[in-house]
């Protein structure tokens, strides 16, 4: 097979649940092959650089084979290879967000009694006028 539409070969390698949702992604301008964006019936070779959004992060690809058929997960990832660079920044991007919301958390229970009586003085404090 010498190539693929681009939303089939994405589908074919499980980037997205249905080619509705890859044609979704491609018409709206976020998915880039070659560095350009592209229509859904752009056609796949090997060798090709892919970029896609998947949640959160952003994969670039390379094209390793062309299939038009949806295969279990094994297989869909020997049709492609994500380059370092993304791997890194992918990595490197989830630890942050990882660490965000560590930092993010939510208080520690209710107030004690102590806790109670200093925030209901508070309230009662008037603002200086």
């Amino acid at each position: 097979m010498t190539g693929v539409r681009i939303d089939k070969w994405l589908w074919a390698a499980r980037f997205f649940k249905t080619r509705a949702l890859a044609k979704k992604a491609i018409e709206g301008g976020k998915v880039h092959y070659n560095g350009a964006r592209v229509k859904t019936s752009k056609t796949v070779e090997p060798g090709a650089l892919i970029k896609v959004p998947q949640g959160w992060d952003l994969w670039e690809v390379e094209v390793l084979a062309v299939s038009d058929q949806r295969r279990g997960a094994p297989e869909a990832r020997e049709l492609y290879r994500e380059t370092p660079e993304s791997q890194t920044r992918r990595e490197r991007e989830t630890e942050s967000r990882r660490l965000a919301n560590q930092a993010m958390s939510a208080p520690q229970g209710r107030p004690d009694k102590k806790q109670r009586r200093d925030i209901q003085r508070f309230q009662r404090q008037r603002p200086e006028e």
